[in-house]
């Protein structure tokens, strides 16, 4: 049997995740109202068991997210939650908190969040032992340590492949708490990282001001698609809970044509049925991009970090030439009335205009205030792309039809592209064809009218058909029927696995943890301890440390600067760094040895 391949969606709402499954994801993770990473977009059961059946006529996959950390008050309600996740047909939970492996669920998968820390092949390895099905890698991990994790475990990984990226390793990041009171790990991040900072030397010199120094590109993977293959991943996942339907069906789409071409069938094939047609050409960077990177994939370093902004800037479509008063010269894709531009002004700050008029590539605008010549110009907003994108998209699932007449039965058999196969037998006395070839045709076209349902019907071969006429009600109405069957089958044999964690007492592979644990109830404590820990400890949202790491990243103020030690070790900074935000002060420090920043 091949390797099944999965393309993960954001489902913000029941609307976004129902056009993520008919652009062609395989599966779509979304929360429900409580206990979900992104308060913001929860959901009520109803509306996910909506979408659970949607995807189910696919066979792809809902998963629910219960991945924020829970405190001692709401652990029945969590488990009330999962409960109900099962009953209403969830795939699988996406969890953060060791809490839930301590209590009595219904035999639903657990996946472990990329909040868990999944850094190293020893903590991968655990996960698996204490009976998570899959595990969702940290986004910062390259090439090479997936493959070594690979190497060590059986249990399905999961990679982050586009999308905004945490400039923190997920689920170690305090510094929302810290500065707002706001808990990432709750589900409530204020993203301090996309606010503006002066950067302060030791002296006070202020070496940058008012920039963002911890806004990140966002992540696009696409190009790595093969070699993550190779690595070991089966699950690629798409960031973008927040995001609107235009942004899925965008990303989906593009990502969905990248890993079909890579599918063989053989070895892997796609998770789940049915083929999707655009009515539009996917482009990520037409919804949402900060600009790109490929965030340490081939295990070197790059340029990250997006300084001068934290909002979309789309992409890249041209330089200015000239300017005028509300005009400008300039060469590149053409653009049209209505789309919406932005740039750099003079003083490094973003501005936006829309295109009022063209004459080739001559353009009047609706602000031109700061533009100067040289300047790039981004479209964040395609006037074209957004009318073609907001157009249904069809997915549909391929199937064979055959009519044949035996004896004094028609007999109707319909395979679809899995091999599921439903047949239904008449032995209704019609009347004697008169026009032979138009009782044929009537056969072909009344049996293959599946507009609106999720098959592509195909009437394969007509088999001693010719002496009796057929009304067309009746072919309609059979066709009807070979409709609900062949639902009603599929979900008969839909796989639907079910996996009860059986607690164990398997060694964790360290001796002691502490706070970066977030360890916030009496369970994810007893889970800890059974497995030979002692906790130096509790959550910071509990007790906070005086001396905490509020952040430690891959991501680097000295690389980004040109000042990494490894490459410019004549330029040097005035240390220790800090950066200031209206009052705020938080300190930098640099572990190069491990070639990461801290924040403190």
């Amino acid at each position: 049997m091949p390797i099944a391949i999965e393309l993960l969606a954001p489902a913000r709402n029941y609307e976004i995740g129902k056009a993520a499954v008919n652009c062609g994801a395989d599966a779509v993770y979304i929360a429900a109202q409580r206990f979900g990473a992104r308060e913001a977009a929860g959901n009520t059961l109803g509306d996910i068991e909506q979408l659970v059946r949607y995807a189910h006529r696919y066979y792809a996959k809902v998963y629910l997210t219960l991945n924020t950390i829970l405190f001692d008050h709401e652990l029945e309600a969590a488990r009330q939650l999962a409960v109900e996740a099962h009953n209403i047909g969830c795939d699988a939970l996406i969890v953060q908190d060791m809490a839930l492996l301590e209590m009595d669920l219904p035999p639903i998968p657990l996946f472990a969040s990329t909040q868990t820390h999944n850094t190293t092949p020893e903590k991968v390895k655990f996960l698996e032992d204490v009976g998570f099905q899959r595990v969702i890698l940290a986004r910062e991990l390259s090439l090479q340590q997936i493959a070594a994790i690979r190497a060590q475990t059986t249990v399905p990984l999961e990679t982050f492949v586009y999308g905004a990226l945490c400039v923190c390793y997920s689920g170690q990041c305090y510094l929302s708490k810290a500065v707002a009171g706001r808990s990432a790990n709750r589900g409530v991040c204020a993203q301090p990282c996309r606010s503006t900072y002066n950067l302060i030397d030791a002296s006070g010199k202020t070496l940058l001001r008012e920039k963002h120094l911890l806004s990140l590109r966002d992540m696009q993977r696409a190009e790595a698609l093969p070699e993550l293959l190779k690595a070991g991943v089966t699950s690629f996942k798409i960031e973008g809970r927040l995001k609107n339907e235009s942004y899925v069906k965008n990303v989906v789409g593009y990502y969905r044509q990248h890993l079909d071409a890579l599918l063989d069938g053989a070895t892997c094939a796609k998770a789940s049925s049915g083929k999707s047609v655009y009515p539009f050409t996917p482009q990520p960077g037409n919804t949402f991009s900060r600009g790109f990177t490929g965030y340490f994939i081939d295990g070197e370093r790059e340029p990250v970090a997006s300084f001068n902004t934290a909002k979309s800037v789309g992409q890249e479509v041209g330089r200015v030439i000239e300017t005028g008063k509300d005009w400008i010269l300039y060469e590149g894709e053409p653009l049209r009335n209505g789309d919406g531009l932005c740039f750099f002004d003079d003083r490094e700050k973003l501005a936006g205009a829309h295109v009022n008029k063209t004459e080739q590539n001559k353009v009047w605008l609706t602000n031109v205030l700061g533009l100067q010549p040289g300047a790039i110009l981004f479209r964040n907003h395609s006037y074209e792309f957004e009318k073609q994108i907001k157009l249904p998209v069809e997915r549909k699932i391929a199937a064979e039809v055959r009519f044949a007449v035996q004896g004094d039965e028609v007999v109707i058999t319909v395979k679809d592209e899995d091999g599921v196969e439903v047949s239904l037998h008449d032995d209704t006395v019609f009347d004697k064809a008169e026009n032979v070839s138009r009782n044929l045709e009537n056969i072909e076209k009344s049996l293959a009218k599946t507009g609106g349902t999720a098959f592509d019907f195909r009437v394969t071969s007509v088999d001693n058909a010719t002496g009796n006429y057929y009304p067309l009600s009746t072919l309609n109405s059979w066709r009807r029927e070979l409709v609900e069957d062949l639902e009603e089958m599929r979900e008969l044999l839909r796989e639907k696995p079910e996996v009860k964690i059986v607690p164990n007492a398997i060694p964790y592979f360290a001796k002691t943890v502490d706070y970066r644990a977030n360890v916030a109830n009496a369970l994810a404590e007893k889970f800890y301890r059974r497995h030979g820990v002692e906790i130096s400890g509790k959550a910071f949202e509990l007790a906070p440390p005086d001396d905490a790491e509020l952040m430690r990243t891959k991501y680097c103020l000295k690389f980004e600067m040109g000042y990494c030690p490894q490459q410019r070790p004549a330029k040097k900074l005035n240390e220790p760094l800090f950066l200031l935000n209206n009052g705020l002060r938080l300190r930098l420090t640099f572990d190069c040895s491990n070639c990461e920043m801290v924040i403190s």
